[in-house]
């Protein structure tokens, strides 16, 4: 953040940026590789963050958390981003579980969960299933009542941090014949009984953060698990996106700035035809059209984290917009980024192929980017000019 951007929305932001900023470059960087490269947990990352207070630092401080509002954790996403994809995912996959009991929880709930999260234990969601991914109604899985109690059974695919949250947000079908207007959420604990996780599954990228489908063998859980009314679970899911999208723009942004950090570091190094390849005016151009691309980003990323916080009329078309904008320009940029690095950045040695393989993914989780774009178009008249 420049000294323009600290005079627009405070100096707390840029103190925070740099604390966070500190703390990514010592305690997760050095360990990025090592996750990548293992397909493991990155459980440095993890703790570093539950150290400072950054790993669910939304919650509310009555709840034991930092009261972060929602440009704050924009910029908590963006600094451990900008040196590890996967462990960014530990904030932001606690945000995206928890907003539901946010918004919809009451207050015992919310004191529950919440006072937990916010001392150490994750909380994922799970909306998709396998036929069920951008068509989100069509889930599958059911929640039947049982006297005072509710019966889940059904599976869930593509869980980030599954196996490793200790709570989940569900959405399940309660009434099959009224599609979007039969589905209810719930929270369900990983140690009740029935509950079940797949495989670890491999990815092309963000491979420390687990991704398994989480099974619901006739999990039987009490009634004041539930979130909100009972079919007014897929509103919900949507409310918790329109929100959540900016974390995933954050987190693309934080990716794009750091394969620009590099490219920009290596072309003032790499000597070719007897001089630095930055002096070459088409990797000044690259350079150029990366930086302009991530400002823009940021831009309308932070536009968008105020407006969330606000309850802005044409947040859900900001959010769509921050996240399909941002994320697009991740991909541009690690690829550009590659190429300036030439042969170094299509080899592991340098993170920049790493971060490539990262932004793929921000383009298609929580809404692909033709999905965002969908969203963006039905929601144009909200749009004040």
């Amino acid at each position: 953040m420049n000294s323009d951007m600290a005079a627009l929305f405070g100096d707390e932001y840029q103190s925070l940026r740099e604390s966070v900023n500190g703390l990514a470059q010592k305690k997760i960087a050095p360990f990025a590789h090592d996750v990548d490269e293992n397909s493991r947990y990155p459980q440095e990352a993890a703790d570093a963050l539950q150290a400072a207070g950054l790993a669910a630092a939304h919650v509310p401080v009555e709840y034991g958390g930092q009261g972060a509002d929602a440009l704050a954790a924009v910029i908590i996403i963006e600094e451990v981003a900008r040196v590890c994809g996967a462990s960014s995912l530990i904030p932001a996959v606690n945000k995206l579980g928890s907003v539901p009991l946010m918004i919809a929880g009451n207050e015992e709930q919310k004191k529950k969960y919440l006072t937990q999260l916010a001392d150490g234990k994750g909380f994922s969601y799970c909306l998709s299933e396998s036929e069920a991914g951008s068509d989100a109604a069509a889930m599958k899985t059911k929640a039947t009542k049982d006297g005072d109690s509710w019966i889940l059974s059904g599976s869930k695919k593509w869980i980030s941090n599954a196996g490793v949250s200790e709570f989940y947000t569900v959405l399940a079908s309660t009434d099959l014949s009224k599609g979007a207007k039969g589905i209810s959420a719930f929270i369900v604990e990983k140690s009740d009984a029935g509950v079940s996780f797949g495989a670890h599954e491999k990815k092309m990228g963000f491979r420390g953060s687990p991704t398994r489908e989480v099974y619901f063998d006739n999990v039987k859980i009490s009634d004041d698990r539930r979130l909100g009314e009972v079919g007014s679970g897929f509103s919900l899911a949507m409310k918790t996106l329109d929100h959540t999208r900016i974390t995933i723009a954050a987190q693309a942004l934080g990716i794009a700035q750091g394969a620009l950090d590099i490219a920009k570091k290596y072309a003032h190094e790499r000597q070719q035809f007897g001089k630095p390849i930055f002096d070459f005016q088409g990797i000044q151009f690259m350079l150029a059209d990366m930086a302009m691309q991530i400002e823009a980003a940021r831009q309308l990323t932070y536009a968008a984290a105020v407006k969330s916080e606000r309850g802005e009329k044409d947040l859900t078309f900001f959010s769509a917009a921050s996240k399909c904008f941002a994320t697009d320009v991740a991909m541009k940029v690690t690829t550009d980024a590659v190429q300036i690095l030439g042969g170094y950045g299509y080899v592991s040695d340098y993170p920049v192929e790493r971060m490539m393989r990262d932004a793929k993914l921000t383009q298609i989780y929580e809404g692909t980017n033709q999905i965002q774009r969908v969203v963006m178009a039905r929601n144009l008249d909200t749009l004040t000019n």
